[in-house]
């Protein structure tokens, strides 16, 4: 999916029509301010033991918010999903949560929130969910979360996509895993340039603004024949608010 900005509409006529269009043109450009019109956000279906990590959850969504973006997440309501994806649900922002029929009776309680789109398998969910995304961000989380990271990080080496990849690095959070690739990095087995696709900051804020300036270095010159292709559409079979492919 090309990462694009939303275009302000033109208006044209005079007096209190054209003042009434202006008007609606700088709504239009308030309610957007970022180059994503979607976000991927990877995290745990825990809250984790520190307060900070629900607190950075719950900012992240205010900072989507604050900037137009809407959500792709993977559709739980429990955990650090739940606060991010209420968050932003809540700001009035979309929301599309991609998630296994077989997770949906463990991580979906209550009312879905916002979109649901339920898939086959764990494969299916991530293919989705980057085909959605004109970004991605991981909060704290556990195993999959990992393995959602490392993925788009290393579909980013291999030229699949070049979209940024940004760690909201909570407390100190992720610094074992940032040495580790450091150190991965002095052993020759990851090249410079390859490091600078991770994009890390402390905060929300700082770090939505890191990936909104973010200008892809890397270059490995191999040709996919499917370069994240856009999503394609489901058929809606479950219950309301959730889709099935």
């Amino acid at each position: 999916m090309a990462m694009e900005a939303d275009v302000a509409e033109k208006s044209g006529g005079a007096g209190a029509a054209a003042g009434a269009g202006a008007g609606a043109a700088a709504e239009s450009v308030g309610e957007r301010r970022s180059r994503f019109r979607r976000i991927c956000v990877y995290c745990g279906s825990a809250k984790g033991r520190k307060p900070s990590y629900q607190d950075a959850a719950v900012e992240l969504g205010k900072e989507l918010v604050e900037r137009g973006i809407d959500l792709v997440y993977g559709g739980g309501s429990i955990g650090l999903m739940g606060l991010v994806s209420h968050a932003v649900h809540d700001g009035g922002r979309h929301v599309i949560g991609v998630i296994p029929k077989s997770l949906m009776p463990r991580e979906v309680t209550g009312e879905p929130v916002g979109e649901v789109r339920a898939v086959s398998g764990m494969h299916e969910r991530k293919a989705e969910m980057a085909r959605f995304a004109d970004a991605f961000i991981a909060l704290p989380g556990g195993y999959g979360t990992l393995e959602e990271l490392l993925e788009v990080i290393t579909w980013a080496q291999l030229g699949i996509h070049k979209k940024p990849v940004g760690l909201l690095n909570v407390d100190g959070f992720y610094d074992p895993l940032l040495s580790f690739i450091d150190m991965a990095v002095n052993e020759g087995f990851i090249k410079e340039d390859a490091r600078r696709i991770i994009i890390s900051a402390p905060t929300a804020k700082e770090l939505v603004l890191k990936l909104e300036e973010y200008v892809p270095e890397y270059e490995v010159g191999l040709v996919w024949e499917d370069q994240m292709p856009p999503p394609h559409s489901f058929v809606p079979e479950l219950e309301p608010g959730i889709a099935s492919s």
